[in-house]
């Protein structure tokens, strides 16, 4: 080992430069820094990345690459054999890396500190994608929160450490490119065939890209986001989930950019807007102390809960092809653009595991292959909330109705007449309820119900009563 000897960063999820605390401590250390990112899916199991996800890590891994002068060495392989390979070959002073919160990543981090400590190579980890570390924050008796408010209320705000201030982007760093890389054709993350070209002409993965998302929706979206939030016919979110999930923004970044564009986030707004970064932490904080969450439910009463099995009614649930406006749209759109409104997800959800009565997993691994912010702890933390069997979970009886939900946060359609083209010519009265139209109505929107669009595949009430019934069939643990 030499003084030129580099220090490698391992990236992860944290596909970026400013704020990148693993990046800026190799950079600090006066070593040479070797970029490095593997492409693992060994030890994901059952969680290896969807096609989705595999699209926007290929598009997002070119953009560091471009922003690293080409530097970025591309591996494939067991992380903790490939790693301690390149450190072997490069001679390598040090590891830097983020950390990463999956179990099956935790652990086998775990491995690679271990094998490293004992080759003599120093290993330094550091925070970079969550606002609190999941063990900083504890209730007064030690034990972990299992209810958001009091988590983000008591735990976050009022006695955890705050946001750390973003530190900016090193400059004048010494990259050393490694000659062990392959090519980013060679991960394979591209599927043969082009169906995310309606992906690639909504997104602009990596650094830039989420730079200029932030900056949109501080200058439009985050005046009246409390209330926009919930229309998915409005640009009223800020979209930049799954930049955050692979890491192209920090959530300190976000949350001190929208402190300091609302003076202190003193306005419902702001405060709402920070709070969802606050589910983001719950997310984790539960995956970290309950990592079986990902399929187990929560609530073990619900273990015995009769799921029924109907593969057809999953397909035209995936497919959109329900015949309730709201959920084929919100469907429709994941499809297409590897996103879905989360308003829209809750009732798309809530119709899955409570009218068809199907269970969350499927949704679960259908969401997991399709979203573009495929991310284990919000997925799984979110479909054990609609399901009603996790943490802080929305109650089993609660059912959306996506009749109602449609009129009130579609109120003019725009958002169903865009994924269901098929309905548009159809009047507001009628687009969120179609067989409810009169004949003359739909023969004058050339609606033909049962060929250009199908009838409801279940009856909302028949529906809610059977999940009801099945509920109320549970005993408690």
């Amino acid at each position: 080992m030499t003084a030129a000897s580099p220090a490698i960063v391992w990236f992860r999820q944290d596909l970026r430069l400013d704020d990148n605390p693993a990046y800026a401590a190799a950079a600090a250390s006066g070593a040479p820094v070797l970029p490095l990112y593997v492409l693992d899916d060994t030890h994901a199991g059952e969680w290896r990345m969807g096609g989705a996800s595999r699209w926007w890590l290929r598009r997002s891994l070119e953009a560091l690459d471009r922003d690293l002068d080409g530097a970025l060495c591309l591996l494939s392989g067991p992380a903790d054999r490939v790693l301690p390979e390149l450190v072997a070959a490069s001679g390598a002073c040090g590891v830097f890396w983020n950390r990463c919160y999956e179990p099956w990543r935790m652990a086998r981090d775990r491995r690679i500190r271990a094998t490293l400590d004992a080759a003599g190579c120093a290993v330094r980890s550091y925070n970079g994608s969550l606002l609190f570390e999941p063990t900083a924050i504890r209730k007064a008796d030690g034990t972990p929160y299992r209810v958001y408010t009091p988590f983000y209320r008591n735990g976050c705000l009022a006695n955890g450490p705050a946001p750390r201030v973003p530190c900016s982007r090193p400059r004048g760093v010494r990259h050393r490119p490694s000659r062990a890389g392959g090519s980013l054709d060679d991960l394979g993350l591209l599927p043969r065939t082009r169906w995310y070209e309606e992906m690639a002409a909504t997104w602009t993965p990596g650094e830039r890209g989420a730079a200029a998302r932030l900056r949109a929706f501080l200058a439009h979206g985050l005046a009246g986001y409390r209330d926009n939030r919930n229309r998915p016919d409005l640009d009223g979110v800020s979209r930049l989930s799954p930049h955050l999930h692979f890491g192209e923004l920090s959530p300190h970044r976000v949350w001190h950019a929208v402190s300091e564009r609302d003076a202190g986030a003193r306005s419902p707004d702001a405060a709402h807007y920070l709070a969802e970064l606050g589910w983001r932490e719950f997310s984790y904080y539960l995956l970290y102390h309950w990592p079986q969450l990902t399929r187990d439910n929560l609530q073990r009463r619900f273990n015995r809960l009769p799921w029924r099995d109907d593969p057809g009614a999953l397909g035209a649930w995936q497919q959109g092809r329900t015949g309730y406006p709201i959920v084929d749209a919100g469907m429709r759109e994941l499809w297409r653009t590897g996103y879905m409104h989360n308003r829209v997800r809750m009732v798309a959800g809530s119709f899955l595991v409570k009218n068809l009565l199907l269970h969350w997993h499927h949704g679960a691994d259908w969401f997991w292959d399709t979203l573009v912010d495929a991310d284990l702890a919000n997925n799984s933390v979110g479909w054990q909330w609609v399901a009603g069997t996790g943490a802080d979970a929305a109650p089993y009886f609660r059912i959306f109705n996506p009749v109602t939900q449609g009129r009130k946060f579609d109120p003019t359609g725009n958002y169903v007449r865009r994924y269901v083209p098929e309905l548009a010519a159809l009047p507001d009265r009628y687009l969120h309820e179609p067989w409810a139209a009169p004949a003359a109505v739909l023969k004058k929107a050339s609606v033909t119900l049962g060929n250009d669009y199908p009838y409801p595949i279940v009856e909302m009430k028949a529906s809610r009563e059977r999940a009801l019934a099945a509920f109320s069939s549970l005993t408690p643990d």
